[in-house]
């Protein structure tokens, strides 16, 4: 069974810093049960991507403060938060269940939050003619959040399965209706077979891209 190509998986940083180090337990304010989940239902989605055909694509995050820009230092000192995901760490792999398989590719974003800001991520998504992007990984209201409402105001349709995620600072389901709000998030779970399909568009867009295709009468001169 085979997806559209226009559909890509997008996995932000499944790393150990975000879900697995004792750090990462500790400054999640859920269950880590939680974490566990999400790692399970992203590899889960992970699988099924590949069997279907569709791209998965790897995003992840490093925190050297080389790349820190000066607001994200201030940010830390005053917060005592120590860098995460320093690069050549452990901290910064990825989980050892949801791990790029050869060919995928993976783009790093440099203390930064949204994915359309590592170096050529954009430039692929295009190249491979995607129009929609399914996201999975942490967290849902950092840098999900960043990514996916970039990809809207891109033209990338967006679909988060609500398994695959979950928030780090903000009420969960909140932050899913914001998304639905905000820039139209299609909500579903990962064993929902929809997940890979491009969302289909509007009865009034379509009826108005059916008459911009229909030959046009051909009016007399006078």
């Amino acid at each position: 069974m085979t997806a559209p190509a226009r559909t890509a998986l997008v996995v932000v940083d499944l790393q150990n810093d975000f879900c697995a180090s004792p750090l990462a337990r500790a400054r999640f304010r859920g269950a880590p049960a939680v974490l566990d989940a999400v790692v399970s239902a992203t590899a889960g989605a992970v699988a099924e991507a590949r069997r279907r055909g569709v791209e998965v694509v790897f995003v992840r995050f490093t925190g050297d403060p080389v790349h820190q820009g000066a607001s994200w230092r201030l940010r830390d000192r005053g917060r005592g938060r120590p860098p995460k995901c320093l690069e050549g760490t452990w901290g910064a792999d990825f989980h050892h269940h949801v791990l790029p398989a050869a060919g995928e590719a993976v783009f790093t974003k440099r203390a930064c939050f949204d994915a359309f800001l590592a170096a050529g991520f954009e430039e692929h998504l295009r190249a491979r003619g995607v129009e929609h992007l399914v996201f999975a990984g942490l967290f849902a209201d950092v840098c999900v959040d960043s990514t996916a409402r970039t990809a809207f105001q891109k033209g990338f349709h967006v679909t988060v399965p609500a398994d695959c995620t979950t928030s780090l600072h903000l009420p969960y389901e909140e932050v899913l209706a914001f998304m639905r709000v905000l820039y139209g998030a299609r909500t579903t779970t990962s064993d929902d077979p929809s997940v890979w399909d491009v969302p289909a568009a509007e009865p009034r867009q379509r009826e108005e891209e059916e008459e911009k295709c229909a030959p046009q009468p051909v009016r007399p001169r006078g």
